[in-house]
């Protein structure tokens, strides 16, 4: 489907006739990225999780040398994977295992160890374009003793899960052609302190890397909660901080002035890929959280918000704790543990589908305007926005205003604008707005919110 020209000028000449248009509005369907959702393998997802528990530990500290147990067996195996998904893209796909040495920090790290991030990067067709767009599982597990580096410790839902996710992911986009540059890798070290994601994102950040999106998978396998037990196969949820970490005392000034605090770029992300995941997995409810992530916790997403760049976790909408960080045991009746046969394949594949429909739309979008405006020298009813072209990659085929109530979770309504300014009938008192860039077949990138100006 083209970007709707006929509505452009419209949209600048006849503003009222924006009035017109509903909340129902969604960019269109793209045909290649329900092509790649209809390729997520449920049956894959379980080999792959089956392969990764079967090296019996996955502890941060455990055998690299082995070739059946341990997580160097471990991390071996998501390359060797990693490096057929290459050969089928035409050797586009680069594979490697980033290597990094954690000293003992008398914490959780007790020797001194080398340890790696297995990394699958599919270059951007677009030269012009430099953004970058990562998805991450934690290839690390444990049981109960955070230090213990010897008991099995199978990690099937945690977080094998999220590995398969990204590995399944790997195979499906790298077979496609995208603008930008994807990055498929599973970290190691979560469960010792998020030391692998901790790792890339300095480096991301020391290395100037333009992330738009980092897309974190932990604990995404099990539709099946406990105390209390519920069951809820279709909602998955996305945590993103409201107050971005590294906001400076004049970031914070504005956002205080504005209430613009549940608009960050990380809640842009999350509302981004709820629109994306509920459009391509129809039923399939993306449920926003509005928290960094679970209460008084952290996943391998944190990182990288620390260093100032976009980033959600997903994470399976009621946990069961008695199969997580559990030693195997059965107690009064019920199985303790971390096994393959808790995680829901199906279900699986769901969340691996909202994760690939988020990438791949922001992947194939133009990058998102630059110094969104919205003017303040009048006192008027109306909103008038302007903004600058991207920054980087190709020209956009159009823009589209989003708006919303302030009291909306996501946004409602949608006017495309072909131009760089909009004068819309609507009272910025009333709502919020946000200026996206469009490509000809409506692919959208994250909204940008305006600050004012004179």
């Amino acid at each position: 489907m083209k970007f709707p020209f006929f509505l452009l000028g419209a949209a600048v000449l006849f503003p009222l006739a924006l009035q017109a248009q509903t909340a129902a509005q969604t960019p269109p369907t793209d045909a290649t990225i329900q092509q790649m959702v209809g390729e997520i393998s449920a049956d894959r997802l379980k080999d792959d999780i089956a392969k990764m528990v079967s090296y019996g530990t996955r502890h941060t500290l455990s055998d690299t040398k082995s070739k059946k147990r341990g997580i160097g067996a471990a991390r071996r195996y998501v390359e060797d994977e990693f490096k057929k998904y290459a050969k089928a893209s035409g050797g586009r796909l680069k594979v490697e295992q980033d290597t990094f040495t954690v000293k003992p920090d008398g914490r959780r790290i007790d020797v001194k160890t080398v340890m790696a991030n297995v990394v699958a990067t599919l270059p951007g067709t677009d030269p012009n374009d430099n953004r970058i767009i990562i998805v991450s599982g934690h290839l690390d597990s444990r049981v109960t003793d955070v230090m213990n580096r010897t008991a099995d410790a199978p990690g099937a839902n945690d977080d094998a899960s999220g590995v398969a996710v990204v590995m399944e992911m790997a195979r499906i986009m790298s077979k496609q052609k995208f603008p930008c540059t994807l990055v498929f890798v599973a970290v190691q070290g979560e469960e010792q302190g998020l030391l692998g994601s901790g790792y890339m994102a300095k480096k991301a950040k020391a290395q100037n890397w333009n992330i738009v999106g980092m897309l974190n998978n932990d604990i995404v396998g099990n539709s099946h909660g406990h105390d209390p037990d519920l069951h809820m196969p279709g909602h998955v949820r996305v945590f993103s901080e409201g107050v971005p970490a590294n906001e400076t005392p004049e970031q914070a000034q504005l956002r205080r002035q504005l209430s613009s605090e549940n608009d960050s770029p990380s809640r842009q992300l999350a509302r981004y890929s709820k629109q994306a995941g509920e459009q391509y997995v129809p039923g399939h409810t993306v449920a926003m959280e509005y928290r960094p992530d679970r209460f008084l916790r952290g996943g391998d997403h944190t990182p990288f918000n620390q260093q100032g760049f976009a980033a959600v976790r997903f994470s399976e909408m009621n946990e069961d704790f008695t199969h997580q960080h559990q030693d195997l045991r059965t107690e009064n009746g019920r199985q303790y543990g971390d096994l393959a046969e808790f995680v829901d394949y199906e279900y699986l594949r769901k969340n691996t589908a909202v994760n690939l429909a988020t990438m791949a739309n922001l992947a194939l979008a133009p990058a998102a305007p630059t110094n969104v405006g919205v003017l303040t020298a009048n006192l008027t009813n109306r909103t008038e926005l302007k903004w600058e072209a991207p920054a980087t990659g190709r020209k956009p085929a159009g823009y589209v205003v989003l708006m919303r109530e302030t009291t909306s979770p996501v946004w409602q309504q949608r006017f495309p604008v072909q131009g760089l300014t909009a004068d819309l009938p609507h009272s910025k008192d009333n709502y919020i707005f946000g200026v996206a860039s469009v490509d000809e077949q409506g692919h959208e990138s994250l909204p940008v919110i305006p600050k004012p100006v004179r």
